[in-house]
């Protein structure tokens, strides 16, 4: 409690001051919730915006705490970018508390990138809290197919035209820029994952449902027993088990769960634990978003190709 205390005195500190206004000739502040939205907006606004993003790709997206820098960050921006969905719950308190309504749902300075993204795993039947951190509107992890991107990219690019049209043709320019290398990109990991289409991994969360589509791989079973409850020693057990009786060869985990329970699974059953990126700089090589596709794409095909060794 006196955290949250303190939280909130620093955020009225901040409010005092009012929104700040910006002239024709500053580049438009844009905050983004996730560090790969960053790189998105950046990719096409180039040098004609600043961006800020709130989380750091090291922690679990799910759970962050805004902090009262990020208000002030928040209060004086002309976009936010955000995962809609329920991914990003956090986003609520810390526009209310930036108070910059601009920003608010449905909003100018407003950009919900699921918008016109074909999404996965949308429940066709009551939920219940039993089930463990069921999304309500889909599996929210869209950004790892980079079909998809090509569809927030031209989002991104619409919305910086929009709120800064004197600049459009640049934003234009880097959108068509970004397009023709992610498309060469695309053209060589689906040739490279061929080889491999239809083998199952398995998976720590279920965070890599449109990455598997896009690779041709199956993900069928989790560590987790539920989605967000850790593994137990049942689910370790039914895991090993199937591994085995599968020849399955990889475990695939996020970089930022604790990896002892794959990792013990792998000695028993000789399957590979493969960390890969949500999300931009999560390790060094993900230093865009192209490169953190490559980065997970060859992480795959490494443990794919071991196992036919």
């Amino acid at each position: 409690m006196k955290r949250k205390g303190t939280f909130y005195a620093l955020v009225g500190l901040l409010l005092l001051s009012g929104p700040r206004t910006g002239t024709a000739a500053e580049r438009p502040n844009v905050v983004t919730t996730l560090s790969t939205f960053g790189d998105l907006v950046q990719a096409i606004g180039g040098e004609e915006v600043q961006v800020i993003s709130i989380a750091s790709p090291k922690f679990n997206p799910h759970f962050i705490e805004p902090k009262p820098s990020d208000v002030l960050k928040t209060k004086r921006a002309a976009l936010f970018v955000h995962a809609g969905l329920d991914l990003e719950l956090w986003r609520w308190p810390l526009l209310d508390a930036a108070g910059n309504t601009r920003l608010f749902q449905g909003q100018p300075g407003e950009l919900d990138l699921s918008r016109g993204i074909p999404l996965l795993e949308i429940p066709t039947r009551p939920l219940s809290r039993a089930e463990g951190d069921i999304h309500l509107y889909g599996n929210p992890h869209y950004w790892l197919s980079p079909e998809n991107v090509k569809t927030m990219a031209q989002a991104v690019c619409d919305k910086l035209c929009a709120i800064d049209p004197q600049h459009q043709d640049t934003y234009h320019a880097n959108l068509r820029a970004f397009l023709a290398r992610l498309d060469r990109k695309m053209a060589e990991w689906r040739s490279a994952l061929a080889p491999y289409n239809g083998r199952e991994v398995v998976g720590y969360h279920n965070s890599w449902v449109y990455l598997m589509d896009f690779a041709g791989l199956r993900m069928n079973h989790f560590l987790e027993p539920k989605p967000g409850i850790p593994p137990t020693p049942q689910q370790v057990q039914f895991i090993t088990q199937h591994i085995t009786q599968q020849q399955i060869p990889a475990i695939v985990q996020e970089s930022f769960f604790p990896s002892q329970t794959a990792k013990t699974i792998a000695k028993r059953t000789g399957a590979q634990v493969v960390l890969l990126c949500q999300n931009v700089r999560e390790v060094p090589a993900c230093s865009d978003y192209i490169a953190m596709m490559d980065y997970n794409v060859q992480q795959l095909i490494g443990a794919l190709s071991h196992a036919e060794e």
